[in-house]
C-alpha cells in the first residue's frame, strides 16, 4: 500500500464537504476520484498533498515513497525554454555527465595509481549514469514533449511566452519525467488534444508507479482506472473496475437505495395515516393502538434521501420547425491565416436529423470551420449553402454570444422580451441559477457558468440546426449526461466540435476527421472511427497511385449509408416512443397517488358512492398501466 486516507473530514463554515472519507491506493494501482462539481474532489487532493489541513482523520504515505501532484491550471513561471525546463528534471544526470567529462579530461594527464583511481571512479560513475537512464534521458524528454503536443520548433520557445494551457502541459511533462511512486492528476486532459490524450493514456497505463486521477473525461477514465472512488453527499464509496463498471454498479445501487427510501417513506406515511385515523375514532382502545404504533414508528431508523440522479440541470431542446432534407452543403472551402494554411478544398453535406462530430488535433481549423458555416468568418474560397427553413443555433466555446456587461436576467430578457419575469427565473433555475444569482454580471461568471447560460439561450431558441463548439467544456459528468440525453432526443440536426470521446461515442451518427487539411468521413460513432481509422488513412495515402481502389471503398461506404441511416432513424424513433411511454406511465402513477389520497380522506370514508367512483377510476387506471408496462417492456427489449 502506497497511500492510505483514513476518516478524512473537512467542513467550510456550516458546509460539510468530506465526512469520514476512507480509501487506500496500492503500489502500481490506477485509480480515479469522481463526483459532481463541488463534491470535494480537489479539496481531497489538497488534503492529501498537505496544502490543506483536514478537520479530522489522517493521510499516510508509505515510508520512502515519493508523490507528485499536478493541480488544475498548474502554471510555470520561468525564463527558460520549454526544452531547458524539462531537461532540468534530469539535473542529477547532467551533473553526473559533467563529472564524467571532467574525469575524462583528468585521465589524459594522469598516470600510475592516480590513473587507476580515476578509472575506478569513472567506471563507477558510468555504471550509475547508465542505471539512471543517462543514455536515454534526452530521447525521453523529446518523447514526452512530442507526446504532449509540442513540435520541435516549439522546444526553444521561452515559457514566459506560452499560454496558460501550454504552461500546464509543460508542468505535466515535468511531473511525468520526475516519475514519482504516486502521480496525482487533477483534470490532466483539459488542455490536451485527442492525439495528446491518447498518448497520455498509453503512458499512464504503462507507468510503473501508482496513479490517482480526478477527471470528467469518462473515456480517459475507462482506459486507465481500475478503481473508482466516488464522492457523493460528503461520503466516499469505492468501486472496483473502470468508469463503465462503476456507472453500471452505481445505477443498480442508486435504484436499490431509492426504492428502499421510497418504500420506507410510503410505509411511514401509511402508518401516520393509520395513527391519525385511529385517533380520530376518539375511543380508548383506538387511542392506545395509535400510541403503540407511534412508538414503533419513532424507533424506525429513517433512511437518508439518496441523491436523485441527474436532477441538477434540466435541458430540453425542441426545434421550432422542420428543415428541408438537405441542411448544409459546403463546396471547395479553403481558409488560411497569413502563412498558416488550415484547410483547402473541403466539401461535405449534412442531412436532416444527422448528428455529425468534427474531430482533429488542436490548430487544424475545426472552430474556424464552424464560424465560417455560421457566417462569423469568411472563407478564402468556396461556398456554404443552407437548406430550406434552416435556422442555426450556435454554441460558442468562447461564449461570444453573451454580453459581458449584462446580468444573467438581462441576457435572457433582452433576447426574449415576451417572457415574464417568472418564466425567465424558471429557465435560469433549471440551469442552477437561483435567487440573486440572476443579477450576476456575465463578465463575473466562471467558464462553466457561462456555458450554462449559453445552453439556456440555446434551449429557448427555435433552432433546427445546432452548431456546437466544445459544448461539454467545464461541465461535470452528470451535466454532460443531461446534455447527451437532450441531444439524442433532439429531432433537429447537429454539427459539433468536441474532444470528449465519450460524448462523441454517445451522440454522433457520423464523424468528420479534419486532418492534413482534409476531411475524412466515418459513418458511425467514435468506436467505429477507431476501428476504421487506419484503413481510411491508408486509403487516403495511396489515393494518387491507386485511385480505383479508393473509389471502390467510397462506393462501398455509400452503399452502406442508406441502410445505416434507416437503422439510426428506427433507433431514434424507438427511443422517443420509450420516452413518451415512460412519461405517460409517470402521469398515470401520479394520478393513482391522487386517488389514493382521496380514498383516505376522512370526509370520503363514509361516502359509499364517492368511494365507488374512486374505486372505478382506480381500476381503469390499473388496467391502462398494465398495458403501458407491457408496452414499455417491449420497447425496452
Amino acid at each position: 500500500m502506497i497511500l492510505s486516507c483514513q476518516n478524512i473530514c473537512k467542513s467550510f463554515l456550516e458546509n460539510s464537504i468530506l465526512k469520514n472519507v476512507s480509501f487506500h491506493i496500492e503500489d502500481n494501482e490506477k485509480a480515479a476520484i469522481v463526483g459532481i462539481n463541488g463534491a470535494g474532489k480537489t479539496t481531497l487532493l489538497r488534503i492529501i498533498m498537505g496544502e490543506l489541513a483536514a478537520d479530522e482523520g489522517q493521510v499516510i504515505l508509505a515510508k520512502g515513497k515519493t508523490i507528485g501532484y499536478l493541480p488544475q491550471a498548474a502554471g510555470i513561471d520561468s525564463r527558460l525554454s520549454i526544452y531547458q525546463e524539462l531537461l532540468g528534471v534530469k539535473q542529477e544526470l547532467l551533473d553526473t555527465e559533467a563529472q564524467l567529462r571532467q574525469l575524462e579530461s583528468s585521465m589524459k594527464n594522469a598516470a600510475g595509481s592516480d590513473l587507476d583511481a580515476l578509472m575506478q571512479k569513472y567506471t563507477h560513475l558510468t555504471h550509475v549514469y547508465e542505471m539512471n537512464g543517462g543514455y536515454a534521458y534526452q530521447s525521453e524528454v523529446v518523447g514526452v514533449l512530442k507526446g504532449l503536443g509540442f513540435e520541435e520548433s516549439d522546444f526553444s520557445k521561452p515559457i514566459s511566452t506560452l499560454s496558460g494551457g501550454q504552461k500546464t502541459r509543460v508542468a505535466l511533462g515535468k511531473l511525468l519525467l520526475l516519475a514519482p511512486d504516486l502521480i496525482i492528476l487533477d483534470e490532466p486532459t483539459n488542455h490536451l488534444d485527442m492525439h495528446s490524450i491518447t498518448w497520455l493514456e498509453s503512458y499512464l497505463i504503462n507507468y510503473k508507479g501508482a496513479v490517482l486521477i480526478v477527471s470528467h473525461d469518462r473515456y480517459f477514465l475507462n482506459k486507465i482506472a481500475r478503481k473508482v472512488i466516488e464522492l457523493d453527499q460528503s461520503k466516499a464509496t469505492v468501486f472496483l473496475g473502470n468508469y463503465s463498471d462503476y456507472a453500471a454498479k452505481k445505477e443498480i445501487l442508486r435504484i436499490a437505495a431509492w426504492n428502499a427510501y421510497v418504500n420506507q417513506q410510503r410505509e411511514i406515511k401509511h402508518q401516520e395515516e393509520v395513527i391519525e385515523k385511529l385517533r380520530s375514532f376518539n375511543r380508548e382502545k383506538s387511542i392506545k393502538r395509535a400510541e403503540s404504533r407511534e412508538k414503533m414508528l419513532n424507533k424506525i431508523d429513517v433512511l437518508e434521501k439518496p441523491t436523485e440522479v441527474r436532477t441538477d440541470m434540466h435541458l430540453k431542446l425542441t426545434p421550432g420547425k422542420t428543415s428541408g432534407e438537405d441542411v448544409l452543403t459546403t463546396e471547395d472551402l479553403a481558409k488560411s491565416f497569413g502563412t498558416q494554411k488550415l484547410f483547402e478544398s473541403i466539401s461535405f453535406q449534412v442531412k436532416r436529423g444527422e448528428h455529425v462530430a468534427i474531430i482533429g488535433d488542436n490548430g487544424t481549423g475545426k472552430t474556424t470551420l464552424l464560424k465560417i458555416i455560421d457566417g462569423i468568418l469568411d472563407a478564402d474560397r468556396g461556398s456554404v449553402r443552407l437548406g430550406t427553413n434552416v435556422e442555426i443555433g450556435y454554441y460558442d466555446q468562447e461564449h461570444h454570444v453573451l454580453h459581458p456587461e449584462k446580468t444573467l436576467f438581462e441576457e435572457i430578457s433582452d433576447e426574449y422580451p415576451y417572457m415574464t419575469n417568472t418564466e425567465i427565473r424558471n429557465v435560469l433555475a433549471a440551469f442552477l441559477f437561483t435567487g440573486d444569482d440572476v443579477f450576476k454580471l456575465i463578465r463575473d461568471l466562471s467558464g462553466g457558468e457561462r456555458g450554462r447560460v449559453s445552453l439556456a439561450k440555446l434551449m429557448l431558441s427555435d433552432a433546427n440546426f445546432l452548431l456546437l463548439d466544445e459544448p461539454t467544456n467545464h461541465l461535470d459528468i452528470q451535466s454532460k449526461e443531461i446534455l447527451e440525453d437532450a441531444l439524442n432526443n433532439y429531432e433537429g440536426t447537429i454539427l459539433y466540435v468536441s474532444h470528449d470521446r465519450y460524448f462523441i461515442n454517445r451522440t454522433a451518427t457520423r464523424i468528420l476527421d479534419l486532418t492534413q487539411g482534409q476531411l475524412l468521413n466515418y459513418i458511425g460513432n467514435y468506436d467505429y472511427y477507431l476501428e476504421k481509422k487506419e484503413a481510411v488513412e491508408n486509403a487516403m495515402l495511396i489515393k494518387d497511385t491507386c485511385k480505383t481502389t479508393v473509389q471502390a471503398t467510397v462506393s462501398d461506404t455509400k452503399a452502406n449509408w442508406q441502410a445505416k441511416k434507416e437503422a439510426q432513424a428506427k433507433a431514434r424513433k424507438k427511443e422517443n416512443d420509450l420516452r413518451r411511454c415512460e412519461e405517460e406511465i409517470a402521469n398515470l402513477e401520479d394520478r393513482q397517488k391522487e386517488l389514493e389520497a382521496l380514498m383516505s380522506l376522512p370526509e370520503n370514508a363514509t361516502n359509499v358512492s364517492k368511494l365507488q367512483e374512486i374505486a372505478t377510476q382506480q381500476a381503469a387506471l390499473e388496467e391502462k398501466l398494465t398495458e403501458l408496462y407491457a408496452l414499455w417492456e417491449t420497447l425496452a427489449d
